[in-house]
């Protein structure tokens, strides 16, 4: 398979085989007004197998949406055709309005202009994230 080279633009690599598109929604590049490649199941000498999203044009991403999603994905910023920098992401300590608390007595569901915050708590045994009002855990499976 043969995908262009970017002149300038965002490289989203390392991204979980599978995660590509959830990665598209989350950060709404279907609205973007320049070309977007999205390669699914490329070869990985690390995982096998890794996803890959290509931006042609510098755009502002929410760089913890990514850490939440994936902590292992890389974004390089092309400029020129070349590398210039290559940012590697951890897991946000917070976020902000990604997920919904599905708690039926937390404050986020009745209070609709609440933003849904919740923060890190455990990384050890897989991340654990709690809602900040109601101390709900989030259930990363379930994203």
């Amino acid at each position: 398979m043969n995908v262009d080279s970017l002149q300038k633009g965002l490289v989203i690599d390392h991204i979980e085989a599978g995660k590509a598109m959830e990665i598209y929604r989350f950060l709404d590049l279907g609205k973007l007004d320049c070309s977007v490649a999205i390669i699914k199941n490329a070869r990985s000498v690390k995982t096998g197998k890794k996803d890959i999203i290509k931006i042609e044009n510098n755009i502002d991403i929410d760089l913890d949406v990514l850490g939440f999603i994936d902590p292992n994905i890389t974004v390089n910023i092309i400029d020129d055709g070349r590398i210039i920098e290559k940012k590697h992401l951890t897991l946000p300590k917070e976020i902000t309005n990604v997920v919904k608390c599905k708690n039926p007595r937390c404050i986020t569901s009745v209070e609709q202009e609440i933003a849904h915050v919740f923060r890190l708590v455990e990384e050890a045994n897989g991340p654990v994230y709690r809602c900040i009002y109601c101390e709900q855990e989030y259930d990363g499976k379930k994203k």
